[in-house]
């Protein structure tokens, strides 16, 4: 209900943010949302597998950046990734994760975190929007919980070791909250990465799977 996922399109097309195209192609949006772990839908994913799934969703968590550091010169938004794994699983499932090793991973690769939160006054509202598109209602029925949630990853948030950007979406418009971010992200070198400070990954171990002809 915070237009993350709106913005996140919208970015994946802002001229400035992914620079000048002719055409449309597929530049990667990833999503921690994503329910592959069971053949259902809304099943669970990285934010809310069970205690049974641990280690399925941390060896994925382990995938993405993995894949991250191989190719670290694509431009990845990701909506939704380890802070809302550690909401969910705290508010929850009792559970607390330290994912301070897979935030020094993303620091170094050059990630940064928009937060973006509303006033808690208009979940009222922004939930009626939302029933209007919402394939899953159900989510949205306990506003005092997703009240708590906002709450919660905004401290999640501020513990980051990622450089942050705060966006109230409370008034929606999207427009300038888009050209906000983008602007910060010019004005904080965060379009551009330094060539010197990552390299792509290299894992020795790995056999080849390549043949020389004899």
């Amino acid at each position: 209900m915070t237009y993350k996922t709106e913005i996140a399109f919208g970015l994946n097309e802002h001229p400035r943010f992914v620079g000048p195209r002719k055409y449309r192609y597929h530049s990667p949006i990833i999503s921690a949302e994503w329910g592959g772990f069971l053949n259902a839908p809304w099943g669970e994913c990285l934010i809310t597998f069970s205690p049974e799934r641990e280690t399925l969703a941390l060896e994925t968590y382990d995938l993405w950046l993995k894949l991250f550091e191989h190719q670290p010169y694509l431009s990845y938004i990701v909506d939704r990734f380890h802070l809302s794994t550690q909401v969910y699983q705290w508010l929850y499932r009792h559970r607390k994760y330290d994912f301070s090793e897979l935030e020094e991973r993303l620091y170094r690769l050059g990630f940064r975190l928009v937060f973006c939160h509303r006033d808690p006054d208009t979940f009222v509202e922004a939930r009626r929007e939302r029933l209007k598109v919402s394939g899953n209602p159900s989510q949205y029925d306990d506003l005092t919980m997703i009240m708590r949630e906002q709450e919660l990853l905004a401290s999640y948030a501020e513990k980051s070791i990622l450089p942050k950007f705060y966006v109230d979406i409370t008034d929606g418009d999207l427009a300038a909250k888009m050209e906000a971010i983008v602007s910060w992200y010019e004005a904080t070198g965060g379009l551009t990465l330094d060539g010197d400070r990552v390299r792509p990954v290299v894992d020795e171990k790995l056999p080849s799977v390549v043949e020389s002809a004899a």
